[in-house]
């Protein structure tokens, strides 16, 4: 492999890994300011829930129906729209005080977010092998952490500056998404575009590379190969991700007495958990289990039940027992995503020539899964306190796996 496609593809990598990232400069803080949304606009735990699924739904549902969206205009110019249109949905958010236009910003802002994750995994899959796709996704679903702690660290900083005040809590992460957006535009391309052939690439058949071939449709993806079983992984997985995303700073805050900014910067170990995992992931499924991804994914999905049941156990035995569960939780729960709908996805649809709408259709349905966590988690802490919640996702972490041992057995035989 020659030295100029090997920079190409690190340019690539971190090009894709930094705009996916950004969006968490847009998620996170809705996480971060509820106690002072709860305060200064005196909401429910249930309202704040529904303010999430505005985000989450619009994210979920245009994911499915805009996911073929890179697969039309290319990765780049798909990109770069969800990029721009985000941050300026979300650049004035913090001068508002009404629920509704709250509401209807946050569904913008959600609307936007949906192509970034299918056109990123377009992109950085057209410059791979195949054969390295399970190891470069779990390095670069790294984005998927960092950027939550960057996003976190970002807020709770502006927060302690400015809190109760929160213009500029989302002025700032908003014009860093929008000039992120414009380095999309300018700078990434995709080997076809260059003419570079990627050594070790199966390329898509005759059948399905013509520009003619009609695009798949949602039903059409969900009667893929493996796709069933993946679907219900990811809507569980990820809804017991953006449980702990959305709540885990005001459950330390309020259920175990941190402070808001000790509260906030405490739930960033479940990202950095998720960075470990996700970074290591690849290669145990490489080195270990020789590529059998979603045995794998099972293998660590059992182990994310059997930690957030001991965060729970130990919640109440001080900070070490805290930052450990937390640190634990994050690598099980989001060490796998990354594989989940990125590598998984794309090696199913790129024998369609559909890498974004698969990836697209995987990931809308688990973003479905997480329009109910607002709402759920809501309803759960107020009628059955915060135990109530980890025994939630407790169940739901099972059902991921059971469905993940499900769709593995082909891989074993």
């Amino acid at each position: 492999m020659s030295t100029s496609l090997k920079i190409r593809q690190v340019f690539i990598f971190f090009i894709t890994w930094l705009s996916y990232a950004s969006t968490y400069l847009l998620r996170k803080p809705l996480g971060v300011i509820k106690p002072d949304l709860e305060k200064t606009h005196h909401l429910k735990k249930t309202e704040m829930g529904w303010l999430d699924a505005a985000l989450l739904l619009p994210y979920a549902v245009m994911q499915m129906l805009l996911g073929s969206l890179g697969d039309k205009i290319g990765a780049r110019k798909a990109l770069t729209i969800c990029l721009i249109g985000s941050a300026f949905s979300m650049i004035s958010f913090g001068y508002w005080k009404s629920y509704l236009i709250l509401a209807s910003l946050l569904f913008f802002n959600g609307t936007f977010q949906a192509t970034a994750w299918p056109n990123c995994v377009k992109a950085l899959s057209s410059w791979y092998s195949d054969e390295h796709r399970a190891s470069i996704f779990g390095l670069w679903g790294t984005c998927i952490f960092a950027g939550g702690i960057m996003g976190t660290s970002l807020t709770v900083y502006l927060q302690y500056i400015y809190s109760p005040e929160l213009e500029i809590v989302f002025i700032i992460p908003s014009l860093i998404v929008f000039v992120i957006g414009l380095l999309v535009f300018s700078m990434l391309r995709t080997p076809s575009e260059l003419n570079i052939e990627i050594p070790g690439k199966t390329q898509a058949t005759e059948a399905t590379s013509g520009e003619n071939v009609e695009p798949l449709g949602v039903l059409d993806v969900c009667r893929l190969e493996k796709v069933p079983e993946l679907l219900v992984a990811v809507i569980c997985v990820k809804l017991v991700r953006y449980c702990l995303y959305m709540w885990l700073p005001m459950y330390l805050h309020e259920a175990l007495k941190y402070s808001k900014s000790q509260a906030g910067m405490l739930s960033t170990t479940f990202e950095i958990g998720g960075v470990l995992g996700s970074a290591l992931i690849g290669v145990f499924i490489n080195k270990i289990l020789n590529d059998r991804e979603m045995m794998g994914c099972f293998i660590v999905i059992v182990l994310s039940a059997i930690s957030l049941s001991l965060f729970l156990i130990t919640s109440s035995w001080g900070l070490v027992y805290n930052l450990t569960f937390s640190l634990l939780t994050g690598m099980f729960n989001c060490g796998p995503t990354s594989i989940l709908t990125g590598s998984i996805p794309a090696r199913i649809g790129q024998k369609v020539n559909a890498q974004a709408t698969v990836s697209g259709v995987v990931n809308g349905f688990g973003g479905a899964g997480a329009i109910v966590e607002g709402p759920v988690i809501g309803v759960i802490v107020d009628y059955y306190g915060w135990s109530g919640a980890f025994y939630f996702m407790v169940f739901l972490s099972i059902l991921a796996s059971l469905s993940l041992l499900k769709g593995s057995q082909d891989d074993m035989t």
